[in-house]
């Protein structure tokens, strides 16, 4: 419950106290308090007030009127105890608390319904809460025209987008008939809007009505075709061909459908890559012949289940029980039954570490595996996710998720339509996944004595076992049945023909102490001793990098990573990588690459714990953080060679060798394979003590997940930097990482907390005589100005930023600046400064070669061109701004691409504006939904499909 003084934006614009409207009694009042309320606790320029009221037809006196609504404001609210409005330099602010305002309110129970998604009825309960708020239209009653039709049209959206939400959270809750009913009166306000069309059909759908949930596409197809000339979108027709086709219902499309071009426009959509990414299979797989029946049976070769949805299979057991390698061997089996190829994961649930791979990444495989380019992923992990159920519709695909460490890891990453299996192996029971996906679970249990036999008459050589047949029983006796266990006696019996089996398994006495998790209450059941078989069978150098790799945190290495951790050259790191692999202690998962059990992880973990002394250990670890560190270092400078801030670590400890990186492919490849492991080393050198690796490694991962817009490990890796900085106490470094966390805060939309990161490094790095960082600080303090509309203030920074940058000697980050600061005269109005400015970046931009900078100021160029009436030459600009940036990440592209359609619109160029304006729409709404609401606003002035009220009452 609220108290005290309120005030309404969603709605009738007003002040309430004690359940009373007290006022704004005139619509120039209620437009001066709702442009405050929009900026609550920050001042709001006079001259926007000026402009809410009047636009650009300001009369005489206009400044005094302001002051005159804001002093009665004043009069109104402070007697009640209400917030103070108080007078700042040119503007005012009404110190508000945001829980005063509806549309915080509204926004904070949104974004809590977002987090807790897990849970439908919560989040359902939320977003009824949340749209009880609205009462009528945005900003219903305020005057003027900057509100109504700048303004209000993105509220309205916000609560469209929110009833969207809730509409799907009742489905999911089986309330089809209520969400029915609403929608039907929506979509009769919204005729052209293709998800409430869509979430329409479903409701119908599911509520039995399948003839009605078909006539509203009709009707929809049919009224796309009169108001617009064009077809339904790709969201849509998927909807339509699901009910058709009795298939499970595609409701989370979220980004849509990459492969579509032009709303409307007839493309052929490229064919998806087949991803065939199974592991070897196993070549003495023995026995399983009832579990490899019972998968045949839950997907048989006839087809789908009639379920309408993923079949879904997990195979249960303990560590090393083979639930991998029955897996595998099964797919390999079956692979033909699914055309459309097949995915495999270590989803790395059980590694000692736990670092299981968190969903998010796993998306991100499955996407590249699919062909989708790095600047067509969308930001947002929801949207990932949408959008890797889209691709998955009406393929038929295999998915083996191996080593799953829980359900919650396992749901995101199921196909949302039948037509594919999901086979998971884990050691817990997926009781979620039963409950809630239907799934099916087939427990594995250790082989019985004939298969563990035949498993060891497969893999010896005849004349070994016809030499020791008297010793077969006694070692599978001692190996419990336990695959794991049976493969390793095996692989040291081939690796050496004249020993005896006898031989062999002598130590099984003599074990070592070890693996007490793994230690089932007899040495037959011990694994550590199995383990300790093959350990003792090594060279000396080989048993000790087998040691040292218990002190990763990560679940493979590169062979130079190797060596580093060892401080030996490569060639013989390869060589003793070599031989761990033929002793089934490692395994090359890919070239050059090795990794192992998470058993043999914890085994080598006692190992160097007991064996090495702790000043090794600690040698060993600063080698391995110091390659990392080094690699990233040579690597950040290809990939981000304009705007980087140096940084010069320490000197590498001897034995280092850095990863070979000679141009800017090899630099994205290598950060591609090793920035999972980077972020765990920066986690485990702030947990060390090795502070200094922690914050630099976090510094030099920045341009890399800032390209590939991995925002959230970003702000992660720089919360463990700020961290490690403090407890160093150096400046230099809490620069740095307040930067980087400030950076990718930015581009998160939390202002705020952005806004204050960003000034703590400005002031750490004027305190360091750091030019660069205080310029880069700057930039992205004119960044969150630019988005509060207060260009002054953007333009003093970015003013600033020049000066630092001439300071420094740096021409592209001078060049950058003088852009923004002819992006901030433009919009201030003096056109002819700007184009000075942005011709003389785009000078320097080519003469540095740097092409992301010349097609900014070739962006800046084409919107200058545009205010001052000449669109031909806009037009020209931004279209030489997208052929540099064709390879960009998107978000940029779509920017431009909505104000080309502006240029296109004001030459007379109706139908290829709109199309284009249609095209960044697409795009924003998959990767930029924050940015997306002007252009739809925009498209639906164009079209007409706005009407006076877009939303029922709430």
């Amino acid at each position: 419950m609220v108290d005290g003084v309120q005030f309404r934006l969603l709605g009738p614009v007003g002040v309430w106290h004690a359940g009373r409207r007290l006022g704004p009694a005139t619509g120039p009042q209620r437009t001066v308090l709702a442009a405050l309320l929009l900026d609550a606790g920050r001042t709001v320029p006079e001259r926007r007030l000026v402009h809410a009221l009047w636009g650009e037809a300001r009369p005489q006196g206009a400044a005094e009127t302001v002051r005159g609504h804001v002093a009665r404001l004043r009069r109104m609210v402070v007697p009640l105890g209400g917030p103070e409005v108080t007078d700042a330099r040119d503007g005012f602010c009404l110190s508000v608390h945001r829980r005063q305002v509806d549309l915080y309110r509204f926004r904070e129970l949104v974004r809590r319904a977002s987090a807790g998604d897990r849970d439908p009825e919560r989040a359902a309960a939320l977003l009824r809460s949340a749209l009880a708020l609205w009462h009528g239209p945005a900003l219903a009653d305020v005057a003027g025209r900057w509100l109504p039709e700048e303004v209000a049209p993105g509220l309205d959206e916000e609560r469209l987008s929110a009833v969207e939400k809730r509409a799907e959270f009742e489905l999911l809750l089986g309330r089809h008939q209520e969400v029915a009913s609403e929608l039907r009166t929506l979509v009769a306000q919204h005729p052209l809007r293709e998800r409430l069309l869509a979430l329409l059909m479903a409701a119908l759908q599911r509520s039995g009505a399948r003839a009605d949930a078909l006539a509203v596409y009709r009707r929809a197809r049919e009224r796309f075709a009169e108001d617009l000339g064009i077809e339904p979108g790709g969201q849509l027709r998927r909807m339509y061909e699901a009910i058709i086709g009795g298939r499970e219902l595609p409701l989370e499309l979220v980004g849509g459908d990459l492969r579509a071009g032009l709303v409307g426009q007839a493309t052929v959509p490229e064919p998806l890559p087949i991803p065939h990414q199974l592991p070897p299979d196993t070549e003495a797989f023995t026995g399983r012949e009832a579990e490899l029946a019972a998968l045949d049976g839950m997907f048989p070769a006839s087809g789908p289940r009639p379920s309408g949805r993923a079949a879904v299979c997990v195979i249960t057991g303990a560590g090393g029980v083979g639930k991998t390698a029955l897996a595998v061997h099964w797919a390999y089996q079956a692979r033909k039954r699914f055309p459309d190829g097949q995915f495999y994961v270590d989803l790395l649930g059980f590694g000692p570490t736990q670092l299981a791979r968190p969903p998010a990444e796993t998306v991100r495989l499955f996407l590249d595996a699919l062909g989708v380019p790095p600047q067509r992923i969308p930001v947002s992990v929801e949207a990932q996710v949408g959008l890797y159920r889209s691709l998955m519709t009406g393929r038929r695909m295999l998915i083996l998720l191996d080593n799953a460490a829980d359900s919650e890891q396992v749901r995101p990453l199921l196909p949302g339509a039948p037509g594919c299996l999901v086979l998971v192996t884990s050691r817990v029971e997926p009781t979620a996944l039963v409950a809630a996906e239907g799934a099916r679970t087939l427990p594995l249990d250790v082989l019985s004595a004939a298969q563990s036999r035949e498993l060891l008459l497969r893999r010896l050589a005849a004349r070994q076992v016809a030499a020791d047949e008297g010793v077969v029983g006694d070692v599978v006796s001692r190996c419990a049945g336990l695959p794991l266990a049976l493969s390793i006696v095996a692989a040291r019996a081939q690796a050496r023909p004249g020993f005896g089996l006898e031989a062999l398994i002598g130590g099984l006495d003599g074990a070592v102490s070890g693996l007490d998790v793994f230690d089932g209450g007899d040495p037959a059941t011990n694994v550590r001793t199995v383990f300790s078989w093959s350990y003792r069978a090594l060279s000396r150098e080989a048993a000790r990098l087998f040691r040292l790799l218990g002190l990763l945190r990560g679940p493979e290495i590169s062979v130079a990573g190797a060596a580093s951790l060892a401080g030996v050259p490569v060639r013989q790191a390869n060589r003793l990588l070599a031989e761990l692999s033929r002793a089934h202690l490692t395994v090359e998962r890919s070239p050059g690459r090795y990794g192992w059990h998470d058993l043999l992880w914890v085994y080598a973990r006692e190992l160097t714990e007991a064996q090495d002394s702790g000043v090794e250990r600690q040698e060993a670890r600063h080698r391995l953080f110091d390659h990392y560190l080094t690699s990233a270092v040579t690597g950040a400078e290809y990939l981000d060679e304009h705007h980087r801030i140096p940084l010069v670590p320490a000197p590498p400890r001897p034995g280092v060798t850095p990863a070979r990186i000679t141009d800017e492919a090899q630099a994205r490849a290598w950060f591609g394979r090793e920035y999972p492991l980077l972020l765990a080393a920066t986690r485990q050198a702030q947990l060390l003590g090795f502070d200094a690796h922690a914050w630099q490694l976090a510094s030099v991962l920045r341009g890399y997940l800032t390209q590939q817009g991995l925002l959230e490990d970003q702000a992660a890796s720089h919360r463990i930097a700020l961290t490690a900085a403090g407890r160093a106490g150096d400046a230099n470094a809490l620069a740095h990482a307040h930067l980087g966390l400030g950076q990718a805060l930015t581009r998160l939309g939390s202002d705020e907390e952005a806004d204050a990161h960003l000034g703590s490094a400005l002031a750490l790095f004027a305190e360091t005589g750091n030019l660069i960082g205080q310029a880069v600080s700057h930039i992205y303090l004119s960044m969150l100005q630019d988005r509060d509309g207060d260009y002054a203030t953007g333009l003093h920074h970015n003013e600033r930023a020049l000066l630092l940058y001439r300071q420094a000697g740096h021409r592209s980050g001078e060049a950058r600046s003088m852009n923004n600061i002819g992006w901030c005269h433009a919009q201030l109005g003096s056109y002819e400064m700007a184009l000075r400015c942005c011709e003389e970046a785009l000078d320097i931009q080519r003469e540095q070669g740097n092409l992301a900078g010349e097609a900014a100021a070739l962006d800046s160029l084409g919107y200058i061109h545009h205010l001052m009436g000449r669109h031909e030459q806009a037009i020209d600009y931004y279209e030489q701004a997208l052929r540099w940036r064709r390879h960009a990440r998107r978000v940029p592209a779509a920017l431009t691409l909505s104000r080309l359609g502006e240029a296109q619109l004001a030459a007379g160029r109706r139908a290829a504006g709109l199309a284009t304006l249609r095209r960044a729409l697409a795009l924003l709404d998959e990767m930029a939904p924050g940015e997306a609401a002007p252009v739809r606003a925009r498209i639906a002035e164009l079209t007409g499909e706005r009407q006076p009220q877009d939303v029922a009452d709430g």
